[in-house]
């Protein structure tokens, strides 16, 4: 057969099916706020790699990347405080302030920062 329809019944492969290098939304929302902080002059690319690879390298870090994200926020937290952007308390606090959020929010519905019942 040939044209468009040629195996349109047979399914992708799993790896190109989901071809999205993240495994959760979380992952995909912090490369676009280091993204974002980058277009905003925040830091350059080069400081960014340095800071991500600094992560990369700690001892206790997975060998099969499993938490490359997480390396990826503590690197983001880390030229954050450099940069004096903001403090790590106030970074820990906006953390836990999402997280009560979360909880307090009914599953289906979205999770905002004025769910969290401490700031109601």
């Amino acid at each position: 057969m040939s044209g468009p329809d040629r195996g349109a019944d047979r399914p992708l492969p799993p790896e190109i099916a989901d071809p999205s290098p993240f495994a959760e939304p979380w992952q995909a929302q912090a490369f676009a706020l280091v993204v974002g902080l980058h277009e905003r002059g925040l830091f350059e690319w080069g400081e960014w790699a340095q800071a991500l690879s600094a992560e990369l390298k700690r001892p206790g870090v997975a060998d099969d990347g499993s938490d490359y994200y997480a390396c990826w926020l503590r690197a983001l937290e880390t030229l954050i405080g450099e940069k004096q952007i903001a403090e790590g308390a106030d970074i820990d606090a906006l953390a836990e302030s999402w997280s009560r959020a979360a909880h307090a929010t009914p599953h289906g519905k979205p999770i905002l920062l004025e769910n969290d019942p401490l700031t109601s």
